[in-house]
């Protein structure tokens, strides 16, 4: 088999990238180079073409994760131009559902990773890109009245709790009364 071009090469990396913040998101980042490389469509072998490590690749797709994140709470304000309050309760609303509790490969990073980051307790340049993500979002959610940070992790805690108790009542539950603690008087 002849070597890829520059382009297919990139695009090969951007795939991988992808790939495996969806599965890191959905399966979190024990998921084997072999693995990813499979589901990228990709043979396990080029992945070292591709990165210096598996680590070298967390960092990329949670950048990747926290720039979706980013260009998601960009969209929301577009979407509400001038309606902050009504964009904020969309973002709510949206992030504490049942769909995004059962999808969380295209789900937030913030909540899919944070077990890996903790375990993680270095200073690598993925924990460096989560805690940004992490201060971004909980900046993105402040209010005249709440502060950012107690309502991410009230948001978060949720949706870590909901899909620990998926297919169950308290799941549902959990999502609704953090829903309605967060949108209070709006």
């Amino acid at each position: 088999m002849g070597r890829v071009s520059q382009a297919q090469a990139q695009d090969n990396r951007r795939r991988v990238v992808e790939t495996a913040s969806r599965l890191f998101r959905e399966q979190g980042s024990h998921v084997s180079v072999a693995d990813l490389m499979k589901a990228s469509g990709l043979t396990h072998g080029g992945f070292y073409k591709q990165f210096a490590s598996k680590e070298a690749l967390i960092d990329e797709a949670t950048t990747h994760a926290f720039g979706e994140l980013a260009q998601h709470h960009k969209d929301g304000l577009d979407q509400y131009a001038g309606q902050r309050d009504a964009a904020q309760r969309a973002l709510i609303d949206t992030y504490l559902s049942a769909e995004h509790r059962d999808s969380a490969a295209d789900g937030c990073p913030a909540a899919a990773l944070a077990t890996d980051m903790a375990r993680d307790g270095g200073e690598s340049e993925a924990r460096r890109v989560y805690t940004q993500g992490v201060r971004d979002f909980a900046q993105h959610l402040a209010t005249d009245d709440q502060d950012g940070i107690t309502r991410l992790c009230t948001m978060l805690g949720a949706l870590v709790l909901a899909r620990a108790t998926n297919g169950t009542p308290l799941s549902d539950e959990i999502l609704t009364a953090a829903r309605e603690a967060l949108t209070a008087g709006n």
